[in-house]
């Protein structure tokens, strides 16, 4: 008999087959894990084949693997663990190698989880068919595109009144940016597009929801939301289309996917990458009480300003009142007046004195002048003869017989003709 079917001690005893289960004998969780371990045990052992999305080799003489098909749009996988030496082996596996592996099913009866545990594992050497190669090989390719480029990116406003959302519909991702954007500031509005995150119709939903998103002019910003996930899961955020969906959008576009291993090629195309939708809602909205202290504090700078101004402005004032020159502002003339005075009886001097010597320097020329003039000279009795040109004759050769002369005299001329010429001096 099982160990599980001993009833305890005044307890019914527990039905030995699943069929005689009752609502008033079920079986423990116990006997449960026991009848599946017990079943699977029987399972024949099988190769299977896939690639690495996870690997864990950090506990020692443990290895713990999740192996998914090649194929993403399948997003099956199942769960591997290997001891002693073939986790020795398995730590020079890497995520994304392709393996074949044997072994059988196996329950972990503590948690009633299936797993298949390994006795064998083979890497095969096809490094096509490695999806994280895959991935690599189009990360590359999008970033000698430019698709990276700092230069593409879009600032954040920093007020966003709209936060579009893309997301599962009713997820801890959404309500974690509701919740923690709406506690920042209360005002926040919210366009939310209901995606597939993860599975064949991922892609499409999120490049649906971006684009609708990106058409709407409410929207500020766009947040494309996801609580984590292992790297199958995430696989469809580094799907090329989705890609190029977020690096041609104009509004400013967050991923906020929570996975920090190994990031989705969607965190190097978007404007900003956060690590969780709690971390996108603290990063895209401002925080009303830190705003509001910023606020309270440039309006205390501000009035210590004014308080400092103010009070200087009153000494400065304070100190002009009890000037002398302010009190009798007439004092300020004197000096200047005195000054002015002072110039001008300079200035009365010197003109005095140029006038006086230009008034005798004139005498002195108007003397001259008379004695130098003509009239002086038939003042004194002479008189002066002229041809009939009007010039003054100084030679008797310059006039001939009959000649016309006039002759000035101090008061009045004569008019005469010449009748004889002497060339010698009388």
């Amino acid at each position: 008999m099982c160990p599980f079917d001993q009833p305890l001690l005044g307890q019914p005893s527990i039905p030995s087959l699943a069929k005689d289960t009752t609502e008033e004998h079920p079986w423990p969780v116990s006997k449960v894990s026991h009848v599946y371990s017990d079943a699977i045990s029987k399972w024949p052992s099988l190769w299977l084949e896939g690639e690495i999305a996870e690997i864990n080799t950090r506990r020692f003489g443990s290895a713990y693997i999740t192996l998914t098909d090649s194929d993403t749009s399948v997003n099956i996988s199942i769960s591997i663990t290997a001891f002693g030496p073939l986790a020795m082996q398995a730590k020079e596996l890497n995520q994304g190698d392709h393996i074949i592996v044997h072994g059988n099913a196996n329950i972990y009866s503590k948690q009633t989880s299936l797993s298949f545990r390994a006795d064998k594992i083979i890497q095969k050497k096809d490094p096509q068919a490695s999806l994280k190669d895959k991935i690599n090989r189009l990360r590359q390719q999008l970033e000698e595109e430019g698709l990276f480029d700092e230069s593409r990116k879009i600032a954040l406003p920093r007020f966003p009144q709209c936060i579009g959302i893309v997301c599962a519909k009713g997820s801890r991702a959404e309500s974690d940016i509701v919740n923690n954007a709406s506690l920042r500031w209360p005002t926040i509005r919210f366009k939310i597009e209901d995606a597939h995150v993860q599975g064949a119709q991922c892609a499409a939903t999120v490049i649906q929801g971006i684009q609708t998103l990106d058409a709407d002019p409410d929207v500020d910003v766009i947040i494309v939301a996801r609580g984590g996930g292992s790297f199958e899961d995430l696989i469809h955020y580094s799907d090329e289309d989705v890609i190029r969906a977020i690096a041609a959008c104009e509004t400013p576009i967050v991923s906020a996917i929570g996975h920090e291993d190994d990031w989705p090629i969607a965190d190097r195309a978007v404007d900003l990458r956060c690590s969780t939708p709690t971390d996108a809602a603290k990063r895209v909205v401002p925080d009303i009480k830190d705003e509001s202290e910023l606020v309270d504090n440039l309006y205390n700078k501000l009035m210590r300003y004014l308080g400092e101004l103010w009070r200087h402005e009153s000494t400065l004032i304070a100190g002009y009142v009890n000037r002398p020159s302010l009190i009798s502002p007439t004092q300020l003339l004197e000096n200047p007046r005195r000054m002015i005075e002072d110039y001008s009886q300079r200035l009365s001097v010197v003109m005095y004195r140029l006038l006086d010597d230009n008034q005798n320097q004139c005498d002195r020329l108007q003397s001259n002048l008379r004695v130098l003039s003509p009239q002086s000279v038939l003042n004194r009795g002479y008189s002066i003869v002229m041809d009939k040109s009007g010039h003054s004759v100084a030679e008797a050769e310059s006039l001939t017989v009959d000649d016309p002369i006039t002759i000035l005299l101090r008061h009045g001329r004569i008019t005469a003709t010449v009748t004889d010429i002497h060339d010698h001096n009388v």
